[in-house]
């Protein structure tokens, strides 16, 4: 090929039009939505019970009910550990039964995850419950309560949906606000583990299946 030709051939290269550029497909780009969104679902705890928390919320405000109809702290203490120990027993079979359903392991993965971050700080306010009530600063256990049961919320929300984590704010809020109004303990307890719980527990049920 002669020598000046190659120029004009180069000219003509530079100039030719740019090769259009093909977009995904709609369906495609569903395809790829779904697929993340499956990938970040896995990779959360997904078996916080919603329903479960609404039920722990009607038992709760039943026992700020009582409480606050007590004429003796130890009473009052009586009543609150109950429901503790009710609430406990309907976050655990309402946890294994959404867990079954929706094929999420609780002793692995996600679901190991979210018990080992959420356990300190209940172990935490278990300790300081003996230890303030023997300090003679039981005014102060429903401040705690809220507050650590808020942080483990928090902590093991981590690593399950949004909502979760948000839910344990509001708690460590009602908390903080507890802790300076320990007059109003009993109705911080009500608001705390009675209204919210039913709050995030009818949203979580809504958008989460139950």
């Amino acid at each position: 090929m002669p020598e000046h030709r190659r120029p004009r051939q180069r000219l003509h290269a530079l100039r030719r039009p740019a090769q259009p550029i093909h977009t995904l497909p709609v369906n495609a780009l569903d395809d790829i939505r779904f697929i993340r969104e499956t990938m970040e679902r896995s990779s959360s705890f997904t078996a916080v019970p919603g329903w479960g928390q609404v039920a722990m919320g009607v038992t709760a405000l039943v026992a700020a009910w009582l409480a606050a109809r007590q004429s003796t702290l130890h009473d009052w203490m009586a009543v609150w550990l109950g429901d503790a120990v009710l609430a406990l027993s309907i976050a655990l079979v309402a946890t294994h039964r959404k867990a079954l359903r929706a094929g999420v392991p609780l002793t692995s993965g996600p679901g190991s995850k979210f018990v080992r971050t959420s356990l300190p700080p209940v172990v935490a306010g278990s300790i300081l419950t003996v230890a303030l009530w023997y300090a003679g600063m039981a005014r102060l256990l429903p401040g705690m309560w809220l507050l650590l049961y808020g942080t483990g919320v928090l902590t093991g929300g981590a690593s399950s949906v949004s909502i979760v984590p948000v839910m344990g704010a509001s708690f460590m809020l009602t908390g903080v606000a507890a802790l300076f109004l320990p007059a109003w303990g009993n109705v911080f307890m009500a608001a705390g583990f009675g209204g919210l719980h039913l709050i995030f527990g009818v949203l979580i049920a809504r958008r989460f299946g139950g």
